[in-house]
């Protein structure tokens, strides 16, 4: 089966955390699925420019990017956060190859609009080409893609993990979408954990205040996904990532599966 694993949060900050996600990311290559990984690495990127002296701002859980935050998400996502990731999955016994959205033109973006907003370097993605993905799956590897891609005007454009992840997997026809998050999943308004989440019910909540922050580019993300034609999508937390094997077998309870309607 083809699986996209999103990875986020504490799971790129948090080294067992890591290791732990990147072990079941190889179990499930050495099941037979090929598997891409998208990743984030906000917090790392944060640190960074808070270095630089630059105050990150957001807007519904969009990074506001200038060109000066573009070119050190270059650094840092494209760099010291995918190869840390190869890295771990190499360590679990797969190969594994690091790539940016941009690569090859696999990812290709425009500018974000916003109402009322300008949010610079912020892309959302307008075509996906699967065969660089697919040489690397034809090849026994898995590809680790960092979230950053290809304008028409040829430059790079910073694109929120979940919805490039979404893209990925609609993009490779995949049977399931995993996010891997540092939240136990979607909170209903007595915040408690909704175990299975129809998309038809998001508005209500997105307007009564339940969901909001990060987790509004998450559900749209996933209803994107969906509506997209990838079989299941699944909010897991990173820190029960050893479930993830599990998931086309066995029924889990963890986390919250977001169902089309």
């Amino acid at each position: 089966m083809r699986l996209v694993v999103k990875i986020g949060g504490a799971a790129i900050d948090e080294a067992l955390t890591l290791v732990k996600c990147a072990q079941a990311i190889a179990a499930l290559a050495s099941q037979g699925h090929q598997v891409l990984v998208v990743h984030g690495g906000g917090a790392a990127l944060t640190r960074l420019l808070t270095r630089l002296g630059k105050q990150a701002r957001f807007i519904d859980g969009l990074r506001v990017t200038d060109a000066e935050t573009r070119d050190a998400a270059l650094m840092v996502l494209a760099g010291i956060v995918n190869k840390r990731l190869v890295a771990a999955i190499l360590a679990a016994g797969r190969p594994a190859l690091g790539l940016c959205g941009g690569d090859g033109g696999a990812f290709r973006a425009r500018r974000k609009s916003h109402p009322g907003a300008d949010l610079g370097f912020v892309g959302e993605i307008t075509a996906v080409d699967p065969r660089w993905i697919e040489a690397l799956w034809a090849a026994g590897a898995i590809p680790v893609i960092s979230t950053l891609a290809l304008g028409p005007d040829h430059e790079y454009y910073n694109v929120n993990a979940d919805q490039m992840a979404a893209a990925g997997a609609a993009g490779c026809v995949a049977d399931a979408l995993i996010f891997l998050t540092d939240v136990a999943g979607v909170k209903g308004a007595d915040g408690a954990v909704i175990a299975e989440l129809p998309s038809a019910q998001i508005p209500a909540l997105v307007a009564a205040g339940v969901i909001k922050g990060g987790m509004l580019p998450k559900l749209q993300a996933c209803q994107d996904a969906l509506r997209g034609g990838v079989g299941r999508v699944r909010i897991l937390p990173a820190a029960r990532a050893e479930l993830l094997p599990r998931l086309l077998g066995e029924g889990l309870k963890d986390g919250t599966e977001v169902l089309i309607s």
